[in-house]
């Protein structure tokens, strides 16, 4: 893609809150740890019953607001964990940190 997409949300202030009350909150409980990369974050998540669709759901949410983000939702053979990486052009990485405040 040769032209970059705008680093914007297109959520309103009210519809972000409700977002992280209801969806990225209640995920962040499962956050194991996250890691910086050179262009965004990576996130280390507790596999229960619900987690994949629960990242799923986000990534679906997210992408439709956040058109700016990459996403890869990993799964390593033997491990209890799933892993997010929230990536993107230059700039991303700043509002990866403040869009979703998991640490």
């Amino acid at each position: 893609m040769d032209e970059e997409i705008p680093i914007a949300c297109s959520l309103t202030d009210n519809e972000l809150r409700e977002r992280r009350k209801n969806v990225l909150d209640k995920i962040a409980a499962l956050l194991i740890d996250s890691h910086e990369l050179p262009d965004g974050f990576r996130y280390r998540f507790s596999i229960d019953d619900s987690i994949l669709q629960n990242l799923i759901t986000i990534i679906n949410l997210e992408r439709k607001c956040c058109p700016f983000l990459n996403f890869k939702l990993s799964l390593e053979a033997g491990e209890d964990y799933a892993s997010l990486d929230l990536t993107g052009q230059q700039g991303a990485k700043k509002a990866i940190q403040l869009l979703f405040n998991w640490s």
